[in-house]
């Protein structure tokens, strides 16, 4: 069995990535999303929210006058990230980010199961709380965002711990992105480094 390397420094990370798994149990469990759009003026915007994840995608909530509202209808294609910080109960360190496509819904069957499940989530068990959100939610100019994750972007923070301190066996690597392989040896060459001793 090959020995567990150690991290010399903070540059290699692709190789830490969430499972399938492991994204689902952090998303079913975080609290906020940053939901990031385009502007009509080539901006990059994001927004915190509460979230709700369901069916592999994730279930939003704003007012039809908000200006992502517009925007999403102009390009659907928004970004996603949850930070583990966020999570009631997940217990490793680390972020996942999705770049997906977005549908505004103002159906009364999205409606009727999202804000209950949205509202149970942000309340817990006190019934009257819930109750209250759901009533304050269902108001006449609020949507729903759906989005759907078309490409992950994960770093598991606890698995580079574990390298750190000469702990994670390589089998529990993934494996190097284009961002440090080719993309790393290209910044490597433009800084006078060599390519290939990473």
């Amino acid at each position: 069995m090959p020995e567990p390397q150690v991290m010399k420094d903070h540059e290699v990370v692709s190789i830490f990535p969430f499972s399938e798994a492991e994204i689902d149990e952090l998303l079913t469990d975080a609290r906020e999303c940053v939901l990031m759009w385009g502007t009509q003026d080539g901006w990059p915007v994001g927004v915190l929210h509460q979230f709700f994840w369901k069916d592999g995608k994730f279930w939003i909530t704003c007012t039809a006058n908000r200006h992502r509202v517009a925007a999403i209808k102009r390009d659907p294609r928004v970004s996603v990230s949850v930070s583990a910080m966020v999570a009631f109960n997940f217990e490793q360190r680390g972020a996942v980010t999705a770049k997906g496509r977005a549908v505004v819904r103002e159906d009364r069957e999205t409606k009727d199961w999202f804000y209950p499940a949205l509202a149970g989530k942000a309340m817990g068990d006190d019934e009257a709380a819930v109750a209250s959100f759901v009533e304050r939610l269902d108001s006449p100019l609020r949507i729903v965002i759906e989005v759907t994750p078309e490409k992950w972007i994960t770093f598991n923070g606890t698995k580079a711990d574990r390298m750190v301190r000469g702990e994670l066996p390589t089998e529990e690597m993934g494996p190097r992105l284009s961002s440090d392989g080719a993309r790393m040896r290209k910044a490597r060459e433009e800084r006078g480094l060599d390519p290939d001793a990473r």
